[in-house]
């Protein structure tokens, strides 16, 4: 498993803006960087992962914490920016 580089914590932050600013966050970090991002369950972890891979940031792993999810995800080569 890949060191982490970065966390973002988007618990109780409603679809589609936790969305957003994980997209952001992602475009504010380093090529190869990893970042986790928390998520509450049902709609945010069903439908952030889905938006990330198609905006170009395919999850390496979605694990299940208490009380929420643990989304990681790397950033992509900065040569295919989304």
């Amino acid at each position: 498993m890949q060191a982490i580089d970065e966390q973002l914590d988007l618990r109780g932050t409603p679809c589609p803006l936790n969305f957003v600013r994980t997209k952001l966050k992602l475009q504010q970090m380093a090529a190869g960087q990893v970042l986790e991002v928390w998520l509450d369950g049902g709609e945010p972890v069903e439908q952030v992962p889905h938006s990330l891979a198609m905006a170009g940031f395919p999850v390496a792993a979605i694990e299940a914490r208490e009380g929420f999810f643990a989304l990681r995800v790397p950033r992509p080569a900065l040569d295919s920016d989304p």
